[in-house]
């Protein structure tokens, strides 16, 4: 048996007001629970050290920059990577990166059990619209705000594993887990913001959104026999509501830890990643079973494109 005792850290909402340092200090406290309860790995949400900012319509660069970390780690997070160090427990979380030479990306990283960063990850799937749009009920601007990841879905060997990592809307395309699955990953770590209601379709709320983010995680779980940590930010940030629904998904699809609220939360799973081994050498067998060249329209056409009539 090869386990990662993981440990998801669901976080309450973080309101604009909020410091850094703050938020570090719920950060540090899960971690401090996620310690106690044996964790070899803790997994926060995406941008794990601000308020969702993408909700806000700025066009001051330098009020959109103070969002962005220009390293990591920096004298806000380095409490965190200390306690880390400490603890021997590797983490995964998100934050928005400002790169030395200006350019924007939503960033997630991975570190290893002395806090040193191992893997990064850029968003690849930005969800929402540049410009400020009166016909939604709340403004969705990652498109503003960020660019495209430029790193691709890259795997990492670490903690005896393989282990990818993918952030929020990303989790919604198979594409993310098949690239990863093709590298023999093992564990996927995806942190998310979700609003409770679809900016465009009021009368999707909560229950269908919820619906949605485990279908999504449990169907790249399955398809690629690999464990899957979702790990979101949830509650009311300044009067906008997000998603709860961490969950913890097991190679076969099945669901084994869901968090109960909207609030800082931690879930601790052990996950054997063993376990992914009868899907990889069975159904989900790729060197036996896929046929490449049927695919090609996967990554020569974008847009779907119907048939011309006849």
């Amino acid at each position: 048996m090869r386990v990662i005792n993981v440990a998801a850290a669901q976080m309450g909402p973080i309101q604009k007001a909020d410091s850094r340092e703050a938020v570090v200090g719920r950060m540090i406290a899960l971690m401090d629970q996620a310690k106690a309860r044996g964790a070899d790995l803790i997994v926060y949400p995406e941008l794990a050290l601000t308020t969702f900012f993408p909700r806000w319509y700025m066009t001051d660069q330098s009020e959109v920059d103070r969002w962005f970390e220009r390293e990591m780690p920096n004298a806000a997070t380095r409490l965190l990577f200390e306690r880390a160090a400490k603890h021997q427990i590797a983490m995964n979380f998100g934050y928005a990166e400002l790169t030395p030479d200006g350019h924007h990306f939503n960033t997630s990283i991975l570190t290893d059990k002395s806090a040193r960063i191992v893997g990064k990850y850029r968003k690849v799937h930005l969800p929402g619209h540049s410009e400020f749009e009166t016909e939604r009920a709340f403004q969705h601007l990652e498109k503003r705000y960020f660019e495209p990841g430029d790193l691709g879905f890259n795997v990492w060997r670490a903690l005896g594993g393989i282990l990818g990592m993918a952030i929020c809307n990303d989790r919604r395309w198979p594409e993310t887990y098949r690239v990863m699955g093709l590298q023999g990953v093992e564990m996927v770590m995806i942190g998310y913001n979700t609003p409770s209601v679809n900016a465009e379709k009021s009368e999707e709320g909560p229950a269908k959104r919820l619906f949605h983010n485990r279908l999504s995680v449990q169907a790249g779980a399955y398809q690629n026999s690999t464990w899957v940590v979702c790990v979101a930010k949830a509650g009311v940030e300044d009067g906008h509501p997000l998603i709860g629904g961490t969950l913890i998904v097991n190679p076969d699809g099945e669901i084994v830890a869901e968090a109960g609220t909207e609030e800082d939360e931690l879930l601790v799973h052990p996950c054997d990643l063993d376990a992914t081994a009868f899907g990889k050498d069975t159904i989900f067998n790729f060197a036996q079973h896929r046929r490449i060249e049927h695919y090609g329209l996967i990554t020569s056409r974008t847009g779907a494109q119907p048939p011309s009539e006849n």
